[in-house]
């Protein structure tokens, strides 16, 4: 009896945390389709009274918003597919080899945990625009711009991270050594090990890195602002601030507009969700 208003009661809490966190969501919903009038009047009104769908082609009718998610995409694509190889590949060597000074090298890498990224963006602007041969720049990184305004630019921060070699490194190690001296018995290298092996049992961490990976990227707002130059090369974060004047906010439309830009978080979310848990819980068994 008692383990059943156990369940219960934290089905209700869980519920209620549920609904709180999910308010915010809803209300963004409701407001993209109200007209402005609801939404400047002093009676607050959670659904809307009148339903106005073509704030959405309205939103959309403000600026190249193809480009813009094309841009989005682009990057966020690239920065998880490069990222997840790079990080699997450093994790890897981290806990199946054994090399000379590879405790303090995992040490500094995790080192990049401590730093805030906006310590690093003025450091990594300067490398960027100074990149020898690149954007019209010479041999010394000089008359040109560099990475600047390219998808270069905007890809270069994400293309690795401390995070993921910690949570490829906690992963393998939870795999027994028997698991490499069966490798080497069926004629499997390092390389071959790692791809035919210990990438397709990687499927937790691997979904849990994607969801992560892909929402820090797809949202990110300061870094496409400080590399980016040009409406062309905008992403929807930076898009959403087209609606905004020095007066006022056109909430209706920014709603609608950011009401599209989360439907593909959510598509890549419920996509791996299933596997998203089993991988944050999997990387915390064994250190």
């Amino acid at each position: 009896m008692n383990k059943g208003y156990t369940r219960i009661t934290a089905s209700l809490v869980m519920a209620l945390f549920s609904a709180v966190m999910l308010f915010p969501f809803l209300l963004m919903l409701a407001t993209s389709v109200k007209p402005m009038k609801e939404i400047l009047s002093p009676e607050f009104m959670f659904f809307p009274q009148e339903f106005r769908w073509s704030n959405y082609l309205e939103a959309m009718a403000r600026g190249n918003w193809p480009r813009y998610f094309f841009n989005s995409v682009y990057v966020t694509t690239l920065a998880v597919v490069i990222s997840l190889l790079i990080n699997a590949l450093a994790g890897y060597a981290f806990s199946r080899l054994t090399f000379r000074g590879r405790n303090l090298l995992f040490i500094v890498t995790l080192i990049g945990l401590m730093i805030p990224p906006q310590v690093n963006m003025l450091p990594v602007f300067v490398i960027l625009k100074y990149i020898p041969f690149a954007g019209g720049n010479n041999y010394l990184g000089q008359h040109g711009t560099g990475w600047l305004n390219t998808y270069m630019g905007l890809l270069a921060p994400y293309v690795a991270g401390s995070f993921g070699v910690f949570l490829f490194r906690q992963f393998f190690l939870n795999f027994p050594r028997a698991l490499d001296d069966a490798a080497k018995i069926d004629g499997l290298g390092r390389i071959g090990a790692f791809f035919r092996i210990y990438v397709p049992l990687s499927t937790p961490v691997t979904a849990c890195l994607i969801a992560l990976k892909s929402t820090h990227t797809w949202n990110e707002y300061t870094w496409p602002l400080i590399i980016i130059q040009s409406d062309e090369m905008k992403t929807v974060q930076l898009a959403l601030t087209m609606f905004k004047d020095e007066t006022t906010i056109e909430w209706n439309l920014l709603m609608a507009a950011t009401t599209l830009t989360v439907i593909p978080l959510v598509i890549v979310f419920l996509s791996v969700q299933r596997y998203f848990i089993e991988g944050i819980v999997t990387t915390g068994i064994k250190g």
